[in-house]
């Protein structure tokens, strides 16, 4: 498999858009992996998929289903 690495304006326009400075932010408080190539702050996509996961945890169980399907 390929790792591949975004530019932080990249893995900023693949999270919708947000902004380069709020990435910045997020890997200053560890939030979000970085990885540096030579000056270069770079994101491997792997690590952007993970942040991703971890803003959406799934829960194990849905609502439907822990209320039994009736009212």
């Amino acid at each position: 498999m390929r790792n591949v690495l975004l530019s932080v304006e990249q893995a900023a326009e693949r999270l919708g858009g947000v902004s380069r400075w709020t990435l910045y932010t997020w890997m200053s408080q560890k939030r979000l992996r970085k990885t540096k190539v030579g000056s270069r702050v770079m994101i491997a996509e792997e690590d952007l998929q993970a942040f991703i996961a971890s803003c959406n945890p799934e829960s194990e169980e849905s609502p439907i289903a822990s209320s039994g399907g009736t009212n």
